[in-house]
């Protein structure tokens, strides 16, 4: 094969990048799902792990001999792993970001791949469902002062399901066609390669939540818009943030984060003072993961918010 077409080749080839952290209950279910997931498309493997110490590694190296396995030397969070992830990869074609507890369904990823072609994306996404078969509310809002506040007042909930009030889309009218989105929860996206040269790489200062919205966000700025794709399907098992103080504060403590980069210091401002009556109200009720959050929202500590790597504004005093 002449070598102009093997570069060709190599650059129609998908890196899928997984990254572990004491996964081993539920990687294995993933990389079953692969074969059927990509189709006939050629794919390279490369699971990075953040130093799991229940087996993950050893198990992946087991189940799939042939995939690039990287032993971070650090727990560097999500975005961390991806770039490191795709960095094994040199003239690497389009990126498909898994988290370990996705299930492919059969011809996901051809879908995604003709989506990518057919829209202009720089981001496509399936739809996902949880592990009872039920739809996933993936497609998400630019966050807004007035989103924020309407989550706040309704519950995300009956505000997404309100035009354009909510920054979760929970209408399941609005995931039957094929529609652009701001942006979509991080578990399972195709990159194409000229937004990643374009865009990438991930923002490692998150450590976790919010590295995909500025991802995507940071895309479309760019002229790489994230498209839905419903006809592309796959499995989310889904983490547990929603009860984990741990997990809820640091999601919460990263929108402001993220909005304080992209805004100036009135709008965070409003933003925060929003973001502290909704978790007050919340612990008030008794709420474990909303008194976490709150207490993050009022410590020193986060109060002023220092420029991450793509920041837009000027730094904020979200307290002032």
């Amino acid at each position: 094969m002449p070598a102009d077409r093997e570069g060709e080749r190599d650059r129609e080839r998908v890196t899928v990048v997984v990254v572990t952290y004491d996964s081993a209950d539920v990687v294995a279910g993933l990389l079953a799902s692969l074969p059927a997931g990509m189709g006939s498309t050629g794919w390279t493997l490369v699971v990075v792990d953040n130093g799991s110490r229940d087996g993950t590694v050893e198990l992946v190296e087991r189940l799939a001999p042939d995939a690039v396995v990287v032993r971070s030397a650090r727990n560097g969070g999500y975005a961390a792993g991806i770039n490191l992830g795709v960095a094994q990869v040199p003239d690497a074609g389009a990126v498909l970001v898994l988290n370990p507890d996705v299930r492919l369904e059969p011809g996901c990823v051809p879908e995604l791949l003709a989506a990518l072609g057919r829209t202009g994306a720089g981001i496509v996404v399936p739809r996902l469902d949880d592990a009872h078969g039920e739809l996933i509310a993936s497609r998400r809002r630019e966050p807004t002062l007035r989103r924020a506040f309407a989550d706040a007042v309704l519950g995300a909930e009956r505000a997404g399901r309100v035009a354009d009030l909510g920054e979760v889309i929970t209408d399941p009218a609005d995931y039957e066609h094929e529609l652009p989105t701001d942006w979509a929860e991080g578990s399972t996206q195709l990159v194409s390669a000229g937004c990643w040269a374009a865009v990438g790489p991930w923002d490692e200062s998150y450590f976790l939540y919010s590295e995909e919205t500025d991802f995507a966000l940071r895309a479309r700025d760019a002229g790489y818009p994230t498209y839905f794709v419903p006809t592309a399907r796959a499995v989310h098992l889904e983490g547990g943030s929603a009860g984990n103080p741990a997990l809820w504060r640091l999601l919460v403590v990263n929108r402001l984060r993220l909005y304080g980069r992209r805004h100036g210091t009135a709008a965070t401002a409003c933003f925060w003072a929003v973001l502290v009556a909704r978790e007050a109200s919340r612990a008030a009720l008794g709420k474990q993961t909303s008194r976490a959050a709150l207490g993050a929202l009022l410590s020193p500590r986060f109060l002023t918010h220092e420029p991450g790597p793509h920041s837009i504004a000027a730094p904020v005093s979200a307290g002032a």
